[in-house]
């Protein structure tokens, strides 16, 4: 199976679903699951996009491309 690459805009979407998710009382490994992704790729996005808006997030990958030149 091929590995699906998320963008900024689609991780925040999840992000912010897990956060309902786990205020039903959830626990992270059951969250991880019904987002279809690991319990490790989870806390990575929630530590790289954790409190970010759509524009921001969206910024730091323009800054990461440029930085990459």
């Amino acid at each position: 199976m091929a590995k699906k690459r998320y963008r900024p805009e689609e991780i925040i979407a999840k992000l912010r679903e897990a956060d309902v998710l786990l205020a039903q009382g959830n626990k992270v490994p059951e969250v991880a699951r019904h987002l279809g992704v690991t319990e490790q790729t989870y806390y990575r996005w929630r530590k790289e996009y954790g409190g970010m808006k759509v524009s921001q997030a969206r910024r730091l990958k323009e800054l990461e491309k440029e930085n990459a030149r």
